[in-house]
């Protein structure tokens, strides 16, 4: 039996429909000219679970087809890509975002509060021009300096290749060029980023991808104090240096074992740029005693 929206249910009448998805330049594809098809109701939001327009095109050649995973009302929530879930504005995971501005915007998880919960947002949204992110992140108004380092400066159309084919990988594949999956072998199946979760990626919890970023911060915060270190070393070397006293080098021992003046001597011998070359050039005098070939 066929169900239409215009029933007189309170459940139906919490159905979305919208025109155009919410998505990142990622997941359009390169390609200006895009074509979609849409589905309206045409599946349930893997977060709310209410039943939305779905939305599904292929960003490009040799790329597979993707498709919304959530609705426009979840997405506005945590200014989020409908398909990948990662931020709109950085193009990072939730949890890394919302760690790095400390932000604490608890979402219930339970099907009575989700349904009211997300009632009051499109009240929200409602009454407003839709040009402000909801909650603390509409507050914000100066970019992260952390975030604007770990955002990608180009779009990443690796991440919408077609899956590995799993025939391919047991030699049992019989399609050759024409299958549609990528005939590569895969990564180390204990792999954490292997295990991607849509609802982890939503909530900002146990997302391997955010694990990943948070080690690369961690390299960056040691690579800014080194140079800051570097920065002291060098500025009271130059100081010791003008008391003719020891020397001091980033990245080498604070102390070198001999004074500026010995250190010199030993390694600038030769002088100025002039002596060098000259002492470079070869002898004009012969073995012979001849006199030297003098060309016309």
């Amino acid at each position: 039996m066929a169900v239409s929206l215009s029933t007189n249910s309170y459940n139906r009448q919490a159905w979305e429909s919208s025109e155009f998805p919410i998505l990142c330049e990622t997941c359009l594809g390169p390609n200006p000219y895009l074509r979609m098809m849409k589905e309206k109701y045409g599946q349930e939001c893997k977060i709310c679970n209410r039943p939305f327009s779905v939305f599904r095109w292929c960003p490009g050649t040799g790329m597979r087809y993707k498709k919304t995973e959530i609705c426009q009302t979840c997405s506005k929530i945590k200014n989020v890509c409908q398909t990948c879930l990662l931020d709109l504005e950085y193009g990072l995971p939730v949890q890394v975002r919302d760690s790095a501005l400390k932000i604490n915007d608890e979402i219930p998880k339970s099907n009575v509060n989700k349904e009211y919960f997300n009632q009051q947002v499109e009240k929200e949204f409602a009454e407003g021009d839709g040009t402000v992110a909801y909650g603390q992140i509409g507050k914000m108004k100066e970019k992260n300096e952390m975030l604007t380092k770990l955002t990608r400066k180009a779009p990443y159309y690796k991440r919408n290749l077609p899956h590995i084919c799993s025939f391919w990988v047991k030699g049992e594949c019989k399609r050759g060029e024409e299958c549609p999956y990528r005939h590569e072998m895969p990564n180390d199946p204990e792999d954490p980023l292997s295990q991607q979760n849509i609802r982890d990626r939503f909530y900002g919890i146990n997302d391997p991808v955010a694990d990943k970023l948070f080690k690369r911060i961690q390299d960056l915060t040691k690579e800014d104090k080194y140079k800051a270190s570097g920065e002291k070393i060098s500025s009271e070397s130059n100081r010791i240096e003008n008391n003719d006293s020891y020397k001091l080098t980033p990245g080498l021992p604070g102390v070198l074992p001999m004074p500026s003046s010995d250190f010199k001597n030993d390694f600038f011998n030769l002088g100025s740029k002039t002596n060098a070359s000259l002492k470079a050039q070869p002898s004009k005098k012969t073995t012979d005693n001849k006199s030297s070939y003098k060309p016309y």
